[in-house]
């Protein structure tokens, strides 16, 4: 037996299987070929991939088979409507989530380490303009991955998560003697490591690069992650080539690109249709405008009709964020009612406002002032918690001093200290720095698109539904 071992190494993973199935009908009478799944190393499951091909072929008909039926499904009972654009990256995406049955980056016995490391397939990115569709696909394509061994992250909390673990490593590191110098440790590969060994396919929605901090890191942690035996899917608004476009020390991000590019095949999913734009039945007035006669009044009357329903009083309500107390003034039960001032003036993060999803399903954002360029940062952390809430499907109701389409204008006071005196501690002239996104604004005007198109879906019956908790508990 031991002879036939040498034969399989090298193999692709559809040979193996047919090698195995072989051996299996004529030499074992049924008895499966265990030497074959044991010498697989990082790479494809034999026996995984049998056990699931045995229960397709059984005519497992609880459900769909993949994305493809599911999508085709959602198609012909009226769910959805055809897009041949969404058709064709789901087409792609249902291709890989077969090549996927039975995939692990797990080294499967002590022995893999001395035979050929199978080849992971590559993984996609996926981008295209705002509400198309692409984290629908992505979702569909992520609810059929045949492994426990996936995650499905928004890629502002997958970052917050990497610089936590970078950060827990380094307390770990021993303490440097006095007088003498500390060696010095990058933990990235280690991060790397940790994440691999917790899922074989990882899957980012909203991919986008705002952060010196993570751009600076993207390229080691990602090449890590690919050499480990990781495929992603991701999503995004730009093409890999405008990632962090115009950002500081970009020369030293553009390596990750190609590092992107080698790994995940581009997809373009553009049918310039935004789908949460379309007409959908309304959950009431959700968006309020300040002009608008006793308008506190009725924000404060929607806010007592909700918290009747909890079992809780109205009052303030302290977070505790990575050891840091975050105080909202007003909440009740799953009910919190913030002004953006409280919100968006102070400085908080995506961390802050993950932590706000997880607790209440409901927010009141009152006062949305008029975001021109001196108002940048406010508007970032606007669209960070947009995305947040929107992820988590938590309910929200907004009173702003200008419509939706209007409340970011890229022209305005662009002669506001904060930038200049940023500018003098850089070393940059003001001619060289206008064309920074950390200073045109250029970033926050193309993330704000998506901002709107999300607000819009959010004042829908459907999501407004979907993000009652109370029900959910119920259930």
């Amino acid at each position: 037996m031991a002879a036939l071992a040498p034969l399989c190494v090298g193999m692709s993973p559809s040979a193996l299987l047919g090698f195995r199935r072989l051996l299996t009908e004529r030499y074992f009478s049924g008895r499966p070929l265990t030497c074959l799944t044991r010498i697989c190393g990082r790479g494809y499951s034999v026996k995984a991939r049998q056990e699931v091909e045995e229960e397709v072929g059984a005519g497992a008909t609880g459900g769909f088979c993949g994305p493809m039926d599911h999508y085709s499904g959602l198609i012909r009972d009226g769910t959805l409507r055809e897009d041949e654009h969404q058709r064709a990256v789901l087409q792609r995406l249902d291709e890989l989530h077969k090549t996927l049955r039975g995939y692990s980056n797990t080294p499967t016995s002590i022995f893999s380490k001395f035979f050929t490391k199978p080849k992971p397939p590559k993984g996609y990115y996926i981008f295209g303009d705002v509400g198309t569709g692409k984290t629908m696909v992505m979702d569909m394509f992520y609810s059929y991955v045949e492994t426990e061994k996936k995650k499905r992250v928004h890629f502002h909390g997958f970052m917050l998560d990497v610089h936590k673990r970078i950060h827990r490593l380094k307390q770990s590191m021993p303490k440097r003697k006095a007088g003498k110098m500390a060696k010095s440790y990058d933990p990235i590969a280690p991060v790397a490591e940790e994440i691999s060994e917790e899922a074989c396919v990882l899957c980012f929605d909203e991919f986008q690069v705002t952060d010196i901090a993570d751009a600076m890191i993207l390229k080691q942690l990602f090449e890590n992650l690919f050499l480990n035996g990781v495929v992603v899917v991701a999503t995004s608004n730009r093409p890999p080539e405008d990632l962090y476009k115009n950002g500081l020390q970009r020369v030293n991000f553009v390596p990750f690109i190609a590092v992107l590019q080698k790994y995940c095949q581009t997809l373009r999913l553009d049918s310039g249709i935004d789908y949460r734009k379309r007409n959908r039945p309304s959950a009431g007035k959700l968006y309020f405008l300040s002009s608008e006669p006793d308008v506190e009044a009725t924000l404060d009357k929607m806010f007592d009709e909700l918290a009747f329903k909890q079992n809780d009083i109205t009052r303030p309500r302290v977070m505790n964020v990575h050891n840091r107390k975050v105080r909202l003034d007003k909440a009740c039960g799953t009910i919190a009612d913030c002004t953006f001032e409280e919100l968006c003036d102070r400085p908080l993060g995506a961390s802050d406002y993950l932590e706000m999803s997880r607790l209440f399903d409901t927010i009141f954002i009152r006062h949305i002032p008029l975001l021109t360029l001196n108002k940048k940062t406010q508007a970032r952390r606007l669209i960070t918690l947009v995305d947040a809430l929107y992820d988590h499907k938590v309910r929200v109701v907004i009173l702003a001093d200008h419509p939706l389409e209007d409340i970011f204008v890229h022209d305005g006071d662009r002669g506001h200290d904060e930038s200049h005196i940023l500018m003098d501690d850089l070393g940059l002239k003001r001619d060289e720095a206008s064309s920074l996104s950390i200073f045109s604004g250029e970033e926050e005007r193309f993330a704000f698109q998506r901002t709107v198109s999300r607000l819009t879906e959010m004042q829908t019956e459907e999501y407004w539904l979907e993000g009652d908790r109370s029900t959910k508990s119920q259930v």
